[in-house]
């Protein structure tokens, strides 16, 4: 058996089988402090390889202090990691004593991500004030939720789909709780973000499958099938995907929609539930054009080297069309734009029903609580 374990040093081993010897490898943050090219021989694309011999110091651990190493070039840029005097680096090290070998893994590059989560935090807080700071709890959930219930459930062979669908009815639930409080409003809000994305995962699921799409277009899903022991559904892998691609932009259309009819019924005191639903299907018109076009966007926007590739390449549209990457990118795109087509005449029908409903419970309770204060009875009292 084989699983991934994680160490707070940084220590990252894949365990294998038992009686086989773990791969073990130590990571730590370096700062470069001197470069030097050499020549290296004939590099696998061709022309002169060159490889860097790099002084570095180690911040921490058993390595620190400066320490010298040769970091090899291959020629492509895809894969060489050329570093320069001054940049931050994790050196992985292999190995023990005087056998260990020391290498350049790749850039430190959760410093400026940080800083940028910080940016984000601190707009979400000038800007949004209580309703920013309940929103970073939200995303913080969110992450929790995906990286402590999803991804163990995934890795334990948990159907995706079924998880998936489960995973974001709770975090849409807890999200839109938190944000807009409880009510009628989220209640309509929640049924009509579930129904969007059971949508976009049943058609995602039904035009996948005649699409023949397998979930192996990625290099990624390709190195989970040898480097994990559970057989994974793949197929099912990549609809979850797909819903949880759509979760977002179906839950902000639900919340537009919903809160909508709340103020139009508060403001307007409009309790006619076919008025209070043409204006719910008029706010949700009104924001499809913007949401549609967003998830079409970014789908494109991450398959954007593939289009040009293709373009440069006058590959054959009818061709491009029938690539499996392809296809997969289309049915992601288009099965999350009728989801969060679909979730509108939903959220508006449930968010107008709730609030007739409740005035008019709330309109009865008004003349009971009348009656009984006039009755014989309470006049004696």
């Amino acid at each position: 058996m084989v699983w991934l374990v994680s160490f707070p040093s940084g220590v990252a081993a894949v365990a294998p089988d038992e009686g086989e010897q773990p791969f073990q490898m130590e990571t730590y943050r370096a700062t470069v402090i001197e470069v030097e090219d050499v020549e290296g021989g004939e590099s696998y694309f061709g022309g002169a390889a060159v490889k860097q011999e790099v002084s570095v110091r180690i911040d921490s651990g058993p390595w620190e202090g400066e320490r010298d190493l040769v970091n090899h070039m291959t020629g492509n840029p895809a894969y060489d990691i050329e570093v320069s005097p001054g940049d931050r680096v994790m050196i992985g090290v292999s190995g023990e004593g005087e056998f260990a070998d020391l290498f350049i893994v790749d850039f430190v590059r959760d410093v400026p991500s940080l800083y940028l989560l910080g940016l984000f935090a601190l707009s979400l807080l000038v800007v949004g004030g209580a309703r920013g700071a309940r929103t970073l709890v939200v995303l913080a959930l969110t992450a929790l939720a995906i990286m402590f219930v999803l991804i163990p459930a995934l890795l334990r062979g948990f159907n995706p789909i079924v998880s998936t669908v489960v995973v974001s009815a709770v975090v849409v639930s807890f999200s839109l709780a938190i944000i807009a409080g409880r009510g009628t409003k989220t209640i309509a809000a929640v049924i009509g973000t579930v129904s969007g994305v059971l949508f976009a995962g049943v058609l995602a699921l039904i035009f996948g499958r005649s699409a023949h799409l397998m979930g192996l277009h990625t290099q990624e899903a390709q190195m989970l099938m040898f480097t994990y022991d559970t057989v994974f559904d793949f197929r099912g892998l990549l609809f979850s995907g797909m819903i949880l691609g759509a979760l977002g932009a179906v839950m902000d259309v639900s919340i537009s929609i919903s809160s909508a009819v709340e103020e139009l019924h508060i403001a307007g005191q409009i309790d006619d539930f076919r008025t209070l639903l043409r204006s719910g299907m008029n706010v949700g018109r009104d924001v499809l054009g913007t949401m549609s076009n967003t998830l079409i966007l970014a789908y494109a926007g991450s398959s954007l080297p593939l289009i040009l590739l293709l373009t440069a390449h006058r590959a054959d549209l009818v061709s491009v069309a029938n690539m499996d990457i392809m296809a997969t990118e289309v049915v992601r795109a288009l099965s999350g734009s009728v989801g969060l087509v679909l979730c509108v005449p939903v959220t508006a029908f449930v968010a107008a029903r709730l609030r007739v409903g409740g005035a008019r419970a709330g309109r009865a309770r008004s003349r009971t609580a009348r009656a009984s204060r006039s009755s014989p009875d309470a006049e004696s009292r």
